[in-house]
C-alpha cells in the first residue's frame, strides 16, 4: 500500500519577513548616510574652529610684539612671521614659502609668504571652502603697520 506523502505548501517569495527585513535595511541605509552627512559638516566647522583660533593666536602674538618693541622705542619696518612670534607653533605650520610653491604644500597646513607679509591656509576640504578668486588657499593679509 501507498502512502501518502504530505507537500507542503510553497511559501511566497515576498512574504512578510523578507519585507520587515527589507524595510530594517533601508532604515539603516538611511541613518548611516545621514549620519556621514553630518560628520562632515562637523569636521568642516570643527576646521573653521581651528582656522579662527590659530589666527587669534597670531594676532594676539603680533601685537604682543609691537607693544614690546613700541616700549623699547624702536619699531621694525618689515613685519614680522607671526608665526615665529608663538610660543609654540602649530603642529599644521608648513613654513615660509612664496605664493608660486603654495601648491607644495599638504592641505591642512599654516604658510608665511614673507614678500607679502600673508598668512596662508590649505583647506583639509576644499567643498567647505568657497574662494571668490577660486583661488584653493585662503590668505590673510597682515594690513598696515607692523603691530595692531
Amino acid at each position: 500500500m501507498a502512502t501518502l506523502r504530505r507537500i507542503p505548501p510553497s511559501a511566497p517569495l515576498w512574504n512578510g519577513r523578507v519585507m520587515e527585513w527589507t524595510l530594517l535595511l533601508a532604515v539603516i541605509v538611511v541613518v548611516c548616510t545621514l549620519f556621514v552627512r553630518q560628520a562632515r559638516v562637523v569636521q568642516g566647522q570643527g576646521e573653521l574652529a581651528a582656522v579662527k583660533t590659530t589666527l587669534a593666536a597670531l594676532r594676539t602674538a603680533l601685537v604682543v610684539d609691537h607693544l614690546q618693541k613700541h616700549a623699547q622705542a624702536g619699531v621694525a619696518a618689515k613685519q614680522p612671521n607671526p608665526f615665529e612670534l608663538l610660543g609654540r607653533r602649530p603642529l599644521n605650520y608648513f613654513g615660509e614659502i612664496s605664493q608660486a610653491q603654495v601648491a607644495t604644500a599638504p592641505a591642512g597646513t599654516w604658510v608665511f609668504d614673507s614678500a607679502c607679509g600673508c598668512v596662508g591656509y590649505l583647506p583639509i576640504d576644499n567643498q567647505w571652502f568657497d574662494s571668490p578668486s577660486g583661488d584653493f588657499v585662503a590668505w590673510f593679509q597682515l594690513n598696515g603697520a607692523p603691530g595692531p
